[in-house]
Formats: C-alpha cells, structure tokens, sequence
C-alpha cells in the first residue's frame, strides 16, 4: 500500500459559494483516479460507520475527495435537501477531474444521503464520471423513501429531521436550538397533540423538509420533481443493499431499471445488514463471520476495472450476489431471483388473536387447485391507539433486524397464522407478498404483516415486513402488501409464521381511523380500528413466496 498525504482544499460554484474537500493523495508521483464522496454529516466522518477510511482507498492508488454538500460541515451556503445536488455535483465533477495529479476520471461512491448524491450526478451526465457505487438509496423519494405503502416511515423521517436540524443550529451558533433537538433526537416526540407533526420540529426547525413531506401524503409532481432523473445515463453500476435497511426497495427499483437497459455491467450485492453498521451482528442475530462486509474490497475491484482498466474478471461474474440468512453464506444468481412461486393460505377457527395454534399457514403450489370444500371463516381485529402494536427490529424500527418476537406474537391485537414444521429445507430468495381478504369499520386503516422463522424450541424471529395503508378511496380488497424481499433457508423442524396486526408504532405513523391527513390529525380523535380478516374459498387470504433455486454457485 501507498504512502498518503491529506490536504483540504475547495471548489467555488457558480453562484459563489465555497464548497470545501478533504482530498487524500498517495504521496508518490504520478497520476491517479479520483474517488468522490458528496455528504452531509461533516466530512472527517466520511462514511467510516461502513466504509473503510478514504485513506485506504488512497494507499490503493487513488485520489479520494471528501466533500461537505452544500451548507454543511463547513461548506458554504444552506442547505435544502437534495435541491442543489446535481448541480453542485456535476460541476464537483468537473473540478475533481481537473485536480492537479489526476487522471481526469472519476468514481463515486458512498450510502444513504451519499448514494443519492451519486444519482443526482450522474443525472448531470458530466463526462468525466465512469462509475457509481450507490448503496441504500431511495430512487423514488415518496415510495422508497419517505413513505412506505402509503404510510409516512415517521421513526426515520423524524429522527434524521431532527439530525438535520441539529447540524443547522450548530452552524448557526444557536446552542439552545442545539441542546434541544440533541434531547429530542434521544426521545423522539411521539405524543404530541397532532401525533406526526411534533411541536417542537415546527418550532426549531420551521424550514426543515418534514413538513412538505408529511403535507405530500400523495405520489405525485412534488416527488417527481425531487427523485433523480437518470433517463438517459448509463454507466457502470454497483448496487449495495441490506435485508434489514428501509431503503431496499430503492436499490432493487434502481437495480431492475438499470438491468433491463444498460449496456455497462451491473451488479447487485445484499448483505444481512441494517442501515448501518455493516457487521456480521444484526439485531438478535449473529450471522457468522462471512457476514462481514467484503464491499470495500469489491468496489475497489470495480474501480480498478473501470478507471485503471484493469481486467477484475467482473464479467465473467454472475450479477447478483446474496447473502442467503439461516445458511449464512453469499449465493450467486444470474439475475434478480424469480423462481417458482409457492402460496400458504390462511386458514383459522377464529380465534387467531387469542392461541397461536389457531391460525396456521396451508402450503398450496402456484397453480394447484384451492384447498377444497373450505368455508368462510374470519379473523377479527381490534386496533386500540391507546396501546398501538410497538415496532420491532424488522427494516423499518431502530434498532432494526431480527429479534425475538413471541411477547408481540401473543397480544390480542395481533393475529398469528403458523405452518407446519418443515420436513425439508426451505429456501427464499427474492419477493414476497401477502394477498389478504379484509374490511374495517373505519375510512382508514393499516395493515401491518411480518413474516417470521418460528425455531423448534419455540423462539420466532423476524425475516420480513410489510406495510401498506388503506384509504376509503383504496377500499377494494383483496389488498396485496409487498414484504421486504429476502434470502434465507429455513432448515427442517423449523416453521414460517405471519403476523398481521394494524399498527407498528413509531415505524409508521399511527393511522387514526379518521382519514384525517396527516398534518393535522389530532391523537386525541383517534379511533378504535376493526378489521374483519376473511378466509376461505370464496376470500383466499394468501402468502406467496419465491422459492431459491438450490444449485448454483454458492459460496
């Protein structure tokens, strides 16, 4: 490894403001790549709570600029969520390429707000740009990013709106301003009288991008308008995501896309992780030591095929690469998983939320006949908001991952449908999805499922959740409620369990009953929800999964 040199140095916009770099240099003659990171958080961090030091990428032979966006760190001029990133980041770009030592091509890499700043520039299409690395990105703000099924993801929103804001007021100097969003951040405010939009956010932080998002309940042009736009921009991509990070659905949408179209490589690696950080412990669980992160080592591959020229054998490589949970081992794959499809109807003798050998999961193969001769039964559910059902592990809760869930699977207000123990094993990769025959007394309500791996001592751990909200004007059942895909072998002895309830609070924001949008909706008109679970031939409430091919190149 290279010798490394640090300096700092900055690039002026073209409307005047000051963006300012931390620059890693080996320190040897010559003339190198340039690796860019564009983030929010200060940029001495620069992503080290996943990535290797930008030191290490340096000692490879690269220049590595790390540079605070706009209005942050020290960074001139203000910040507002993702409005100036593709400007700013073409013209970083362009400046990058022309640094003294450069060969003049540049790769990006970077997760979270620092993967979307890779999507924000390469819809610039600044020539010098030849790869990306984007990981846990929310292509689409609304549907990846901010809300979920049509629910507001108000844990996370929250939680990095009062981050946000923290850093502004300590820009700003305000130390009151600070000190209060730091408590805050500790404690979220979850119990204001409008239960979603917290006093205390509108009165530190009045510019902050929560409350558009949370007035823009809807798809629609405000979201249009902010989602980068990469119509047009093909490149070499690596994609990087988790089984437990809430933007998942964000790297596969990006993913598919950019499979179906591109004549550049593209590849996809899925690890067991959260948002952060990536190790082999996730929630509950220890996944073994091939659990930890390969994706420095794999990136620096990818940018020294594409800015060294320097043959890694990357197209001889299948594309997809998933860390399969249970086995915990990586499983290689030639595209997204699509294998065959398997159903588990619902069935129960009505008392799924009273004993968890009520409802059970019937195995069906796609294609087969329904079970026969079955009547209707059903499932009744009650949502009191006084104790909502708490959010655990899963994608979308901090902390986040798998936990132990029997204390949650036993309350009355959450009905629970178990298979039989497997004879053999079982393996899952790719989507899942419940289809599910309700109605509810109220215009408005939630529909909450999560799929768990149920142990033969009788411990259950989450594998997968799903979230979708129901409005009066959505109100057709059957409803399907996509689940965060997975890869996972459930070995025999074992069994699946889906639980179904009308709320995880504070993931999601509490459904009021009411249809009152969300802005506005006061806690104390909540509504007690019922909602009527139906089963049966004439109602075939189902889970469907994808099933993994077993051969294949496993490692």
């Amino acid at each position: 490894m290279l010798p490394v040199n640090k300096t700092t140095d900055s690039l002026i916009t073209r409307d005047g403001v000051r963006l300012d770099a931390d620059i890693y240099r080996p320190a040897i003659a010559g003339l190198f790549p340039v690796l860019l990171m564009r983030q929010p958080y200060g940029r001495a961090i620069a992503s080290t709570v996943v990535y290797a030091h930008p030191s290490w990428y340096a000692a490879h032979g690269y220049i590595v600029v790390i540079q605070d966006v706009r209005g942050r760190g020290t960074s001139e001029g203000k910040f507002d969520l993702f409005a100036h990133e593709v400007e700013d980041g073409l013209e970083t770009v362009n400046w990058a390429a022309q640094l003294p030592g450069s060969t003049g091509e540049v790769g990006m890499y970077g997760f979270s707000y620092q993967g979307m700043t890779q999507l924000y520039a390469a819809a610039a299409r600044p020539p010098a740009l030849k790869v990306i690395c984007p990981a846990m990105v929310g292509y689409d703000l609304y549907a990846d990013w901010a809300y979920e099924g049509g629910a507001f993801c108000l844990q996370a929103n929250l939680g990095w709106a009062i981050q946000l804001a923290a850093e502004t007021a300590r820009r700003q100097g305000h130390a009151s301003t600070y000190q209060q969003l730091y408590a805050a951040s500790r404690q979220l405010p979850l119990i204001d009288p409008i239960p979603a939009n917290p006093r205390q956010l509108q009165a530190l932080a009045p510019d902050s991008f929560y409350h558009d998002w949370l007035r823009h309940e809807q798809p629609g042009e405000y979201w249009r308008s902010r989602s980068p736009d990469l119509s047009g921009v093909d490149l070499p991509m690596l994609h990087i995501g988790g089984w437990f990070d809430p933007y998942l659905r964000g790297n596969l949408r990006l993913y598919q896309e950019m499979a179906e179209r591109s004549v550049f490589p593209q590849h996809l690696l899925i690890g067991p992780w959260a948002h952060l950080p990536w190790s082999r412990q996730v929630g509950a669980i220890d996944f073994g030591p091939a659990a930890a992160s390969p994706v420095d080592q794999v990136q620096l591959r990818w940018f020294d095929q594409f800015l060294k020229g320097q043959d890694q054998g990357l197209d001889r490589e299948l594309p997809v690469r998933l860390f399969e949970m249970g086995s915990n081992q990586w499983r290689s794959f030639p595209a997204w998983p699509q294998g065959q499809t398997r159903l588990y109807q619902l069935t129960s003798n009505g008392l799924a939320s009273i004993r968890e050998d009520a409802g059970q999961l019937v195995m069906r193969e796609a294609g087969e006949a329904a079970i026969t001769e079955r009547p209707t039964v059903q499932d009744v559910l009650v949502h009191d908001p006084w104790r909502p059902v708490p959010a655990l592990g899963g994608h979308a809760a901090a902390p986040a991952g798998p936990f132990e869930r029997r204390a949650i699977d036993g309350r009355s207000d959450v009905l629970t449908y178990t298979s039989a123990p497997l004879t053999q094993a079982l393996h899952l990769a790719g989507n899942l999805w419940v289809d599910l025959w309700c109605e509810a007394d109220r215009p408005s309500f939630d529909l909450c499922v999560i799929l768990s791996e149920v142990y033969d001592d009788g411990r259950v751990y989450h594998l997968s959740q799903g979230y979708r909200r129901i409005t009066a004007a959505q109100s057709c059942p059957p409803y399907r409620i996509p689940l965060q895909p997975t890869c996972a072998q459930i070995p025999p002895g074992h069994a699946l369990r889906l639980s179904l309830s009308a709320a995880c609070f504070p993931a999601y924001a509490l459904n009021l009953g009411t249809g009152a949008a969300l802005a506005t909706g006061r806690l104390m008109d909540a509504q007690v929800i019922t909602i009527v679970v139906k089963m049966g031939d004439n109602f075939p409430s189902s889970l469907g999964i994808t099933l993994a091919e077993v051969k294949g190149q496993d490692r």
